[in-house]
């Protein structure tokens, strides 16, 4: 590259202070580009910026006061009704000295009001769907239990749906036992309990032995071998079956979560093996057991078009059944119903779809009473298996981010006088760099920053460099690269978070789920980010985001000693539970249960616990951590031995709270071999609080 003239005798120093006005005011991009000062932000404008209302309504909303909150009754919440969010995670996280419950971030919170009102909704838009076509049967919906499989959310499910005959779906031999209780206990006699699943004989007696409790099971065959186990167990334990088929459709949709359907989808059976289905019941007497039938088009179906194609279809599958003489009661559409994760109500991307709930209800009843109409069938019961849109709503997952990655740098005269040091050759590429800039040729003047650059880390390699020229020089070509007009990088949030943990489809499979701050929302975001969380893993990262985002407009965090920055993961009630990992043994969060009340914050924690602690991960790798102590202990004094119990008992995340960081292990060391703990004492200290802590989750 041809040398500019410059003089060579004016120092380098002098000439970046001389020319560094030269170049034009850097761009303003990011989420500062095109908006009011903070003085004119609004939480309005900050529920624009997120699309809170796109993907968030009718559950999420930015309040007044610029904070997050939660319409747990839906459309139908009163004002009086709203539930702040950061209110809750104050509440949850706060110091027990100031009448919080002191658990340790991170923090899952959930809203059974919300639960009740995902299943009263999917309800109420098939029974309007059944009205509104003159279809001649019902709905009768089951909640898939592999979606998410707490105690407390299979229960309510059922609990809610008790009204409406809501079963449950099963696709293991411990989801089939804990359906099996659920069901049992407080479940509708009529509600359906549905087995899919590769099945054992352990597995179809299980479900057998269903029956003989009065619970309204049906074995689903995945695979044409399955039948004969299923007469087998039959005959053995004396117990007439009701059996289901899953059909194999040629009808699929494109997209990751369409690859489970299709003629080579993993489930189900072709043609030719329903019709060797149907003939070896025949043959046995045992036709009319064959009730219902099954098939799922994938998750996150985009459009109703492609819906009632394939709905349309099954029936027709269902109507040939009830033609060769099987006793066809109830076809069973699977998932599908999908989640507008990114608020644009598209069937572009996997993150939407192009429907409402009430238009996907319509679709699927009308479909399937056309091709009964037509083929002279009476209408079945309409079961549907849409776990993701019943829980995805219900749970936020909140977080802090504890410390940011600087601004950009900047070259002070102390930093600037280091480039007087460099060698010949990159003393020459720095001042051809300032050349440049006073003639306005910013191409040049990138040319030879990138030149510049490339020798002096070569010269760093060879030691003729040292580290704060190489510093130096790095900071000087970010500022050319600002000054031309380059956008500054994003700055990196440092989350106390394991993605793996509680995010594991982002990393898996690319999903995205809403993700904002959930509160300062009046303040306007000037920083754009993305997260990094704590494990060693350089996939344990966030930067893409819902709307095509490859940043987050964020905030700058708060000082030290003032209260946190929280963030919030929505839509996530689906899967993340059950599908995280224990990666640099990071295990679960804490959790609280808030339901709407009359009190002065509209909310009540019913339920809290503590996530689990660095014993409990242990635990679950095969490792005795009472036997590490014990060896840990005989090297050391009383008071060190107090503070291993007390990292023994705590959770693996980061605390910076010393009265958090001594919660987290409750009063035991976490030495017991119990990991659970109850909160009476706390209760009695605070009655006015209606909540029961246990010390930790099992893992």
């Amino acid at each position: 590259m041809p040398a500019l003239a410059v003089d060579a005798a004016t120092p380098v120093a002098h000439a970046f202070c001389d020319a560094a006005a030269r170049f034009p005011a850097p761009l303003m991009v990011g989420p500062a580009a095109d908006k009011p000062e903070a003085a004119a932000w609004s939480p309005d404008l900050s529920s624009a910026l997120y699309n809170v209302d796109g993907w968030g309504a009718p559950y999420f909303f930015v309040n007044d006061d610029g904070d997050v909150a939660v319409r747990p009754h839906g459309a139908a919440t009163l004002p009086g009704q709203e539930i702040d969010l950061a209110k809750v995670v104050a509440k949850a996280a706060g110091p027990r000295s100031g009448g919080g419950l002191g658990l340790p971030l991170p923090l899952l919170v959930r809203f059974p009001d919300v639960l009740r009102h995902r299943v009263e909704t999917l309800n109420a838009a098939f029974d309007y769907a059944v009205r509104s076509t003159g279809y001649g049967s019902r709905y009768q919906g089951v909640y898939p239990v592999k979606c998410n499989q707490d105690r407390y959310v299979v229960e309510d499910i059922v609990e809610f749906g008790e009204p409406f005959r809501f079963g449950l779906e099963a696709g293991s031999k411990p989801e089939l036992l804990l359906a099996m209780s659920c069901l049992a206990s407080r479940g509708n006699p009529d509600a359906l309990l549905v087995c899919n699943g590769y099945k054992d004989d352990g597995y179809v007696s299980l479900a057998l032995t269903a029956r003989t409790m009065g619970l309204n099971t049906v074995i689903v065959l995945e695979q044409e071998e399955e039948l004969d186990i299923v007469i087998d167990a039959s005959r053995r334990l004396g117990v007439r079956p009701v059996v289901g088929m899953r059909a194999k459709l040629r009808t699929k949709h494109a997209g990751h979560f369409g690859s489970t359907s299709g003629e080579k989808g993993k489930f189900g059976l072709n043609a030719a093996q329903i019709l060797s289905v149907v003939t070896k019941l025949k043959g046995i007497g045992m036709l009319d057991c064959l009730q219902l039938l099954h098939f799922h088009i994938g998750s996150q179906i985009p459009t109703t078009a492609l819906l009632s194609d394939g709905v349309g279809e099954a029936a027709q599958i269902y109507c040939e059944l009830a033609r060769l003489g099987a006793d066809m009661r109830v076809i069973d559409v699977g998932g599908g119903l999908g989640i507008d994760y990114d608020g644009t109500h598209s069937a572009q991307t996997d993150m939407s779809v192009a429907y409402s709930l009430e238009e996907y209800a319509v679709a699927v009843v009308a479909a399937v009473g056309r091709v009964c109409d037509r083929k002279g069938v009476q209408h079945p019961i309409v079961c549907s298996e849409s776990g993701r849109a019943l829980v995805s709503h219900h749970s936020v997952l909140v977080f802090e981010a504890f410390s940011a990655t600087a601004p950009g740098q900047q070259v002070d005269a102390a930093t600037a006088y280091l480039l007087d040091e460099l060698t010949d050759d990159c003393r020459a590429d720095y001042r051809n760099v300032m050349a440049a800039a006073v003639r306005g040729d910013y191409d040049t003047c990138g040319l030879y920053a990138d030149q510049l650059k490339r020798r002096s880390a070569e010269q760093f390699k060879d030691g003729v460099l040292g580290l704060e020229h190489l510093a130096a020089v790095d900071a000087f070509c970010e500022i050319v690269a600002r000054g031309m007009g380059a956008p500054e990088q994003p700055r990196t949030y440092h989350i106390n978070l394991s993605v793996f943990t509680s995010l594991p489809d982002m990393w898996a499979i690319g999903q995205q789920f809403p993700i904002i701050p959930i509160q300062r929302l009046q303040e306007r975001p000037a920083v754009d980010g993305v997260l990094s969380d704590l494990t060693c893993d350089s996939d344990g990262k966030v930067c893409e985001f819902i709307g095509g985002r490859h940043s987050l407009p964020l905030h700058e965090l708060p000082t030290h000693a003032t209260r946190g920055y929280y963030l919030g993961m929505f839509l996530g009630g689906a899967y993340q539970e059950a599908l995280g990992g224990l990666h640099n043994l990071f295990g679960g969060p804490s959790v609280v249960r808030v339901a709407q009340s009359d009190g002065p914050h509209c909310f009540a924690v019913t339920r809290a616990a503590a996530g689990p602690s660095c014993a409990d991960v242990l635990r679950a790798m095969q490792h005795e951590p009472e036997v590490m102590f014990e060896v840990l202990k005989q090297r050391t004094d009383d008071a060190t031995a107090a503070s291993l119990a007390r990292a023994f008992g705590a959770m693996p995340y980061l605390a910076f709270d010393p009265e958090a960081t001594a919660m987290s292990g409750g009063e035991s060391s976490g030495m017991s071999s119990d990991s659970e703990g109850s909160a009476a004492g706390a209760v009695e200290e605070e009655d006015e609080d209606e909540w029961e802590f246990m010390r930790g989750l099992t893992v």
